[in-house]
């Protein structure tokens, strides 16, 4: 179950969808970014299996502000493209639910995000920024690319999950982040998962029939298996 989550981004308001695991403790708090779809049932799902399976606080982040969602390829992808061209837009959209989040009685002061394809970029371009409180990024089939490549080196840990035959993400795109993660000397580890390609976390992609992008069931769950690893080393649990 989750419940309604607003919050602030400057005179932005923002409206996600927060999931509290059982009891009354404290907990280490994960914001979900979505892709293009903005707030929606799959980043709310993930929100919910955070704090059910692994005993986080998941919130399920508004992007976008005032809870808007995107209906079609077509709306979301130039939506997308002019965010990636402003990272710090997103640094600071994104930041503002890290902050909400902190903020939260049960928040025990320890922040991560996780990311789907732009939700992915959004990870990483936080970790760029060394956002500060913020201690791991987990990408799944995100956008590896930005426009302001980072030069220092990068605090958080970080998990990338891509699909090794997405075309959207090409071998050129991921070298180069490999070769960006390295100068920032980032604690990055980097799945590529073979049969996979992009969107493989999201059954829903099926129906749009895009060649490449699909879901892939067994790269899902090895993905969500190893995000779970990865917050826990990051977290000291």
């Amino acid at each position: 179950m989750t419940e309604l989550f607003d919050y602030r981004d400057g005179d932005v308001s923002c409206h996600g969808r927060i999931a509290l695991p059982a009891g009354q403790n404290k907990a280490p708090a994960i914001a979900v970014f979505a892709d293009l779809s903005g707030v929606s049932e799959q980043t709310i799902g993930r929100a919910e299996r955070l704090a059910s399976e692994l005993g986080y606080i998941g919130l399920a982040a508004d992007m976008y502000g005032h809870g808007r969602s995107v209906q079609s390829i077509e709306e979301g992808v130039p939506l997308v493209q002019s965010w990636l061209a402003e990272p710090e837009r997103i640094v600071c959209r994104a930041g503002a639910a890290l902050d909400a989040l902190a903020r939260h009685p049960r928040c025990d002061g320890r922040l991560a995000a996780i990311g789907f394809c732009f939700g992915g970029a959004v990870t990483l371009e936080l970790a760029r920024a060394n956002y500060p409180g913020y201690l791991a990024g987990v990408s799944f089939h995100g956008n590896l690319a930005t426009v302001r490549p980072g030069q220092a080196r990068i605090g958080a840990s970080l998990l990338v999950c891509h699909g090794a035959e997405d075309p959207f993400v090409g071998k050129a795109e991921l070298v180069a982040f490999l070769d960006e993660m390295a100068i920032c000397q980032a604690d990055c580890q980097t799945i590529a998962y073979t049969g996979a390609a992009h969107s493989f976390t999201s059954p829903a992609v099926d129906a749009l029939g895009m060649t490449g992008a699909f879901y892939h069931g067994r790269t899902d769950d090895r993905s969500w298996q190893a995000m779970g690893r990865h917050l826990r080393e990051a977290f000291g649990n």
